[in-house]
């Protein structure tokens, strides 16, 4: 078991900085409203973000030096500084989201005001930073949550019986008319190429070394398949539980009634549960991804024992929480947007992550195959065209 849980602890991290509260509302928001419509888009962005995740991973094994110190040698401190501080920003938009998400599971449950569990929820994630293993603490957090929301949502795709015969009717590859915002945050929050990005970190942090360059892949990409696993079980419930009932989802409650085929009256309580599961996991995975890039894109290094480092990823926190309290219980609608936003600077990082993996120096140690390099660049176009649409649905329609 140690030998597993020393192998699987970045892939989780992976997925468990992802899936965030976001995520699940609006994977519960598109089964809600438009069954299963959207779900043949989640195959798509396991595959794409797999394939980030698999180079991602041997960058990180194949270099001494970070990502981001790469980008700087290779193209210029500025660029280096640009992608840093752009990763800090997607950091810091779901850390909002992270937020409003924990403290919703304590103001709808005890129909108080969230602020004082958001102010508390943030201390404590601040204050496991001091603790020496850091990343160990950070590393079974991660996994046990994850664990947590696979096993109840799985169960209750199993009992809800989903409708198979009315899935591949409506397998169709289509957008169906009103639902442009929530695509681009569904895809938004399941191909992350921030989360992907920071692969090579983590792999980095565990001190992983190329003789077991296969297996390590693997187990990365088994983190991607458990988050993509995860986001449709969530879709699928939302489709065959809340579809029929005719309810939108716009509130954690609401959301929670997926899970009344197996939980019955407890069934919010269950999902508020997997909700603070998300919100934390996710609050102490992007925190840490936000700090530590733009610690390193700045030159303060990426170690998480740095007390620069741990400065930067206290700031991530405190602008999380700033948010939610100032704008309170948001509704699932504007999470949706705040995903959908990040979609924008996902194309210059995708691209950097294209030019150091197909860059001459790197050609012998990352033994790209045809397939791989399709995917990457097919990846890479859908992340510039999502970004161009996202754009357009903001400033222009």
């Amino acid at each position: 078991m140690k030998k597993i849980f020393a192998l699987i602890g970045p892939g989780f991290i992976t997925a468990a900085l992802v899936l965030g509260p976001g995520s699940l509302a609006v994977a519960s928001k598109i089964g809600a409203n438009y069954e299963y419509q959207l779900l043949w888009i989640m195959p798509l962005c396991v595959l794409f973000m797999g394939a980030f995740t698999v180079v991602s991973t041997r960058i990180g094994l194949a270099s001494e030096i970070s990502l981001l110190r790469q980008i700087h040698i290779t193209y210029g401190r500025w660029v280096a500084i640009v992608i840093g501080v752009g990763l800090f920003l997607v950091a810091a938009s779901f850390q909002a989201g992270n937020s409003i998400g924990a403290g919703m599971v304590f103001s709808e449950t005890l129909a108080m005001s969230s602020t004082p569990w958001i102010i508390g929820i943030s201390a404590i994630a601040i204050f496991l930073l001091f603790f020496k293993t850091f990343f160990k603490i950070l590393e079974k957090v991660m996994i046990g949550m994850v664990i947590l929301m696979l096993v109840s949502f799985m169960l209750t795709l199993v009992i809800s019986n989903p409708d198979l015969s009315r899935l591949a009717e409506q397998f169709t590859f289509g957008i169906p008319n009103g639902s442009e915002m929530l695509t681009l945050a569904l895809v938004a929050s399941s191909f992350s190429i921030a989360g992907a990005f920071y692969q090579s970190y983590l792999v980095q942090e565990k001190g992983w070394t190329k003789a077991k360059s296969r297996s390590h892949e693997r187990e990365g990409i088994t983190g991607i398949v458990i988050l993509g696993v995860i986001t449709s079980t969530v879709l699928l419930v939302g489709a065959s539980v809340l579809f029929p009932k005719g309810i939108a989802v716009n509130s954690a409650t609401e959301m929670g009634m997926a899970l009344e085929p197996i939980f019955g009256p407890y069934a919010t309580k269950v999902f508020m549960l997997g909700l603070f599961a998300a919100s934390f996991s996710s609050l102490l995975g992007n925190a840490t991804l936000g700090g530590v890039l733009i610690s390193d894109a700045l030159g303060f290094g990426m170690k998480l024992e740095s007390i620069k480092v741990r400065v930067m990823v206290m700031l991530v926190i405190v602008i999380g929480a700033m948010v939610a309290i100032v704008f309170g219980n948001l509704p699932v609608e504007l999470i949706v947007v705040a995903q959908g936003l990040t979609v924008i600077v996902s194309p210059l990082i995708g691209l950097l992550l294209l030019l150091i993996a197909f860059g001459k120096s790197a050609r012998k140690e990352m033994e790209l195959g045809i397939g791989l390099k399709v995917l990457m660049i097919l990846g890479w176009l859908i992340l510039l065209f999502l970004a161009m649409a996202n754009g357009y649905n903001i400033f222009i329609k």
